[in-house]
């Protein structure tokens, strides 16, 4: 009796991306619950053993209102007739709190996860993402802190706050295209993690968050918009309070600029992330 033949064993050999790779979905959404898992860790991490918790997402922008109305709110021009000053501001600290901190925490997601870049494999494009999506949590709290905050100061919606969805859409496209960027450059060089903070600080003087775009000189206003979240702020003023007219060009050329950035982030990233769990 002669032994049976057996079949070949499979080989599943898997090989470093060479080259300007392109973005793979697919690939992303077959690992969407280790995505999920991801921001679910960020979130238990970022507020375990706090003393307020979750309420620090409502206290740094409150604070930061409050700092800039004990300074600035007593300063004629700034806010336009009519609006208080406090509305005026955190109008523009609700989305700008998400782009400052989910840029802090994108920049650095990569590194944090030594330990599993090491280990396994998985797009490393999760990390930035995740790291991003779990500050989404902490805007929609302080959508609704301003909420309160109008009813208080008796400030009705404006019709066009239907538009926060794609103003909203813009602004994590500009911080996903930077904090990609960032994450990448992290790996190599840990200067990054210093520089942040500063470039943070920076842009909050160069986005129209304690004052508006008319303080901007008009011989400075096309270099000034090309700040992406100088656009997307002055886009939540007008959807939340109707102050003026649409600010078409300045979302214009945010939207350019948000483009351009997160399509050379990610071509960037996916050409070097082969290379994190050596040089990490």
């Amino acid at each position: 009796m002669t032994a049976r033949a057996q079949k070949p064993r499979e080989t599943l050999l898997i090989r470093p991306r060479t080259g300007w790779t392109s973005l793979d979905i697919g690939e992303l959404w077959a690992y969407r619950e280790l995505l999920f898992f991801l921001v679910w860790r960020d979130l238990k991490v970022r507020y375990r053993q706090t003393i307020f918790g979750a309420a620090w997402a409502i206290l740094q922008p409150v604070l930061l209102m409050v700092v800039f109305t004990l300074f600035l709110g007593r300063l004629g021009g700034i806010a336009p007739s009519g609006t208080p000053y406090p509305i005026f501001v955190f109008a523009a600290l609700v989305p700008w709190t998400l782009f400052a901190q989910s840029l802090s925490g994108a920049s650095g997601s990569v590194v944090n996860a030594t330990n599993l870049v090491q280990k396994v494999y998985f797009p490393r494009l999760l990390l930035p993402l995740a790291s991003i999506a779990s500050y989404v949590l902490d805007f929609l709290i302080a959508l609704a802190v301003l909420a309160v905050l109008m009813v208080w100061f008796g400030v009705g919606l404006s019709p066009s706050t239907v538009w926060l969805i794609p103003l909203t859409a813009l602004c994590i496209c500009a911080v996903l295209g930077a904090g990609i960027w960032l994450a990448a450059i992290n790996v190599r060089y840990r200067d990054v993690r210093y520089a942040v903070p500063f470039l943070v600080q920076l842009l909050l003087f160069t986005t129209p968050v304690a004052y508006g775009t008319d303080l901007v000189p008009v011989a400075w206003r096309g270099l000034y918009e090309l700040n992406p979240m100088a656009g997307v702020v002055e886009g939540f003023r007008w959807a939340i309070l109707g102050i003026g007219a649409a600010p078409v060009e300045a979302v214009t050329i945010s939207a350019l600029v948000s483009v351009f950035v997160l399509a050379t982030g990610l071509a960037y990233f996916r050409r070097v992330e082969r290379t994190f769990a050596d040089v990490i």
